[in-house]
């Protein structure tokens, strides 16, 4: 029996210029992870379903994600080919992606984001998810450059969103993300936020904030950190 053919394509409209256009996603048969760092990267057997997120249109450059707007306004439109549009020469993306592929898709989803001010979310996970593609390859420095870059934009959507809405998920991203850039009393901070927010019912997110609060622990001391004995740094 042969193999699947891992890729399949799927008819996109451009959000900005209406075009039709083909784009490929990976089998949701062949999409099971072979494992996951706690920051939710995923790593695969084969093809990565992680390359094929953004949809970029061949005729005006657009790329976008599932969760990005439907359409955009005349005020959108003439922010992104002022800032992206204009310099675009037509490339497709509708193929088999490299990872240098997928990184270009995903560094011109994000200049697209932020041309036409779309949600700190959006721009969070498109930093977030260019992080992990510096990972896959090990280059720790632009890794760390990214995470920065992506918390950044996670406590901006928690400032505005996650107050009051217990978002667990988030929480637990921003700890964990100060914990992978070395932001350990930060990290501290939310973790413990999270876990004793008696208002917070996901018990998933609660138990990988404890587990990851006993690995922060062990860094804590391996890097001469003072904590005290429920792993607080002292004096905190």
């Amino acid at each position: 029996m042969p193999d699947l053919i891992p890729l399949y394509s799927i008819k996109v409209k451009c959000c900005n210029c209406e075009h039709e256009f083909s784009t490929s996603r990976v089998r949701p048969s062949l999409k099971k992870a072979i494992r996951r760092d706690a920051d939710f990267c995923a790593y695969y057997k084969n093809e990565n379903p992680d390359y094929y997120v953004v949809r970029v249109c061949p005729s005006c450059g657009f790329a976008s994600t599932e969760n990005s707007a439907d359409k955009l306004t005349e005020l959108q439109r003439k922010a992104f080919n002022e800032q992206v549009g204009k310099r675009w020469k037509s490339r497709d993306f509708g193929d088999k992606r490299s990872w240098e592929a997928a990184l270009e898709t995903y560094k011109l989803a994000l200049l697209c984001a932020q041309s036409i001010n779309d949600k700190d979310r959006i721009i969070a996970s498109l930093l977030h998810h260019i992080a992990w593609l510096y990972r896959y390859q090990g280059n720790t420095e632009q890794e760390q450059r990214f995470l920065r870059y992506s918390l950044d934009e996670y406590v901006k959507v928690y400032e505005k969103d996650g107050i009051g809405g217990n978002d667990a998920r988030l929480m637990y991203l921003i700890g964990e993300l100060n914990r992978r850039i070395g932001e350990f009393p930060v990290a501290v901070m939310w973790f413990s936020r999270l876990i004793n927010d008696q208002k917070i019912m996901d018990a998933a997110m609660i138990r990988a904030a404890r587990e990851q609060w006993v690995v922060l622990r062990e860094q804590m001391r391996g890097e001469a950190v003072d904590v005290d004995a429920d792993g607080l740094p002292s004096g905190s």
